[in-house]
């Protein structure tokens, strides 16, 4: 308490000419309606700035929520769409009955987990994937990821809360495709070069196509559902000695700006799965 006195004694100058500063541009801004209007004018500049700032930072964290519900909606959209389109193509097969149209069991096979991508490699040849999402969601590996542009991979590998992902850029994993028009089957495999490109394989040379057309995943693994799109016919390579010949897709996905993803649970994935091991046990 001393030490507060004494400094304030020293230094008693100083505070009595900010006491009187502050008395007289009191009796300035006061007294006279000039002053008062532009010390307002300029409080108010000064406060509207600021809150431009707080607005700013308040509509960014704001506008990061939105963007959250709004992926959520589009992958409720998605999974409508995707059962929509299978029971389609199941009435048009003569599968279905009218009358299943909703019901059917097809409404409940798939289900999406929107997760985070925290690690990701692009430019070199094998790469990978790590999201924030694990066994604790429902994870389990060999599951299908996708995005809201297209497929992106499979799970490979699962902890408690992340999971590891062999993305399209990986020459390890190839993809069971086909074309959309068409129907025609191949394997979608990468060649290491350009991360918006891949290569469709194993093609027969009497497949028909048109530069442009779709490439969707064609059902044949219990990963994905078929139909979702995985890129477009950017030309045709020469059939080699197979009688085959590939095509070069440019892929959907973006993978140089992937942040979000959705893996791919179906629920009939450990069914198909456990008879198909059956089924080999015979070989």
């Amino acid at each position: 308490m001393q030490k507060l006195i004494d400094f304030l004694i020293e230094k008693r100058h100083w505070l009595l000419f900010i006491l009187c500063e502050i008395l007289s541009l009191t009796c300035v801004f006061r007294f006279n309606a000039y002053q008062r209007n532009v010390f307002l004018n300029s409080a108010n500049v000064v406060s509207g700035y600021f809150m431009s700032i707080t607005s700013s930072v308040t509509s960014y964290i704001n506008l990061r929520n939105e963007n959250r519900t709004l992926f959520e909606q589009n992958k409720q959209l998605e999974l409508d769409n995707l059962h929509y389109r299978m029971q389609l193509e199941a009435l048009k097969a003569g599968l279905l009955p009218y009358d299943h149209i909703i019901t059917d069991s097809l409404y409940n096979e798939y289900e999406y987990v929107t997760a985070e991508v925290v690690n990701k490699s692009v430019t070199r040849l094998l790469n990978y994937i790590t999201i924030k999402k694990g066994s604790k969601d429902g994870i389990r590996p060999e599951m299908g990821v996708i995005s809201t542009q297209g497929v992106v991979g499979k799970v490979v590998a699962v902890e408690e809360h992340f999971s590891v992902v062999i993305p399209l850029l990986n020459p390890k994993w190839k993809l069971s495709c086909k074309l959309l028009d068409s129907n025609f089957e191949g394997l979608l495999v990468w060649d290491g070069r350009d991360a918006h490109y891949s290569i469709l394989e194993e093609l027969p040379t009497h497949t028909q196509f048109d530069k442009g057309d779709t490439v969707v995943t064609s059902g044949s693994s219990a990963a994905f559902p078929p139909g979702i799109i995985v890129g477009t016919v950017v030309e045709a390579n020469n059939a080699g000695t197979s009688g085959l010949f590939s095509l070069k897709i440019r892929l959907s996905t973006d993978f140089y700006r992937l942040s979000t993803v959705r893996v791919v649970k179906n629920n009939f994935q450990n069914e198909q799965w456990k008879i198909e091991q059956e089924a080999r046990k015979n070989d």
